[in-house]
C-alpha cells in the first residue's frame, strides 16, 4: 500500500492492537490508535515512536484509510455499529476472534460462521471486510521485530486482500491469500488451538507457517 496510507486501529490500546500499531509505525505508516476513551488512546500513542496519534474509535475510523478491528469479541458488534457509517467505502480488517471465556482453548464459532462474516453482515456491501491477524503473537511485535509466522488473509474482494497481504508483510513473515471471507472460520478456530498449544508447551506465541509455498 502507499507509504502515506493511514491505518486506524480500533482497540489499539490492547495487546494485539498496540503491537500492530508499533510495527506499522516502525514500517513508516501513519497510525491512529482508536479506543472507547480518546484520552486512553492519546496516552498510548504518546508512548510510541513514529507517526502515531490517538482518538476515539469513531474518529479513528473516520480519519483512517484502512481500519483494523482488534477488539475482544465481546465488544465486536458494538464497535462495528459505532463506526458503521465512518467505514463505508473503506477496507475494514477484522482481527477479532470469537473466544468464549473461560474455555478459550476450545473452538466456539458463532452461528454466522465467523466474526468476519458478522462484520460483513453488519457493515453491508459498502465496506470491503478482510479478515487477518488472528494467529499473530503480539509479544514479538512489542519487542521490536516482526512476528515469526505467516498471516492468513481472507476476503471477497481480491484487491482488498492484496492490500492487506502487503500490510501483513510489514509486521510478520508474510501474508498469504486464504481466499474468500467464509474461509476466515478456519483461522478464527485455529486461534483457540494455538492458545491451547501455548499453554501446554509453555510458549509465548505459537504461530503458523505455510510450507511448500514460494512467494519470492
Amino acid at each position: 500500500m502507499p507509504s502515506d496510507t493511514t491505518i486506524g486501529i480500533l482497540g489499539g490500546t490492547g495487546d494485539l492492537g498496540s503491537g500492530l500499531a508499533k510495527a506499522w509505525a516502525r514500517a513508516g505508516y501513519a497510525v491512529i490508535i482508536g479506543s472507547r476513551s480518546a484520552e486512553k488512546a492519546e496516552a498510548a500513542a504518546g508512548e510510541m515512536e513514529g507517526k502515531v496519534r490517538g482518538a476515539g474509535n469513531a474518529d479513528a475510523a473516520r480519519e483512517a484509510d484502512v481500519v483494523v478491528l482488534a477488539v475482544p469479541f465481546a465488544s465486536h458488534e458494538a464497535t462495528l455499529l459505532e463506526v458503521r457509517e465512518a467505514v463505508q467505502g473503506k477496507i475494514l480488517v477484522d482481527a477479532a476472534v470469537p473466544l468464549v471465556p473461560p474455555k478459550v482453548s476450545t473452538v466456539q464459532l458463532p452461528a454466522e460462521g465467523s466474526a468476519a462474516q458478522i462484520a460483513q453482515n453488519l457493515l453491508g456491501d459498502g465496506v470491503r471486510v478482510v479478515s487477518a491477524f488472528h494467529n499473530v503473537g503480539a509479544a514479538k511485535l512489542h519487542s521490536g521485530g516482526r512476528a515469526d509466522c505467516d498471516v492468513l488473509v481472507f476476503g471477497n474482494d481480491k484487491e482488498a486482500r492484496e492490500a492487506v497481504i502487503e500490510l501483513a508483510g510489514a509486521v510478520a513473515t508474510r501474508g498469504v491469500d486464504g481466499g474468500v471471507l467464509a474461509n476466515s472460520a478456519a483461522a478464527e478456530a485455529l486461534t483457540s488451538v494455538l492458545i491451547g498449544i501455548n499453554r501446554r508447551y509453555k510458549v509465548p506465541g505459537a504461530g503458523i507457517r505455510i510450507t511448500g509455498l514460494d512467494l519470492s
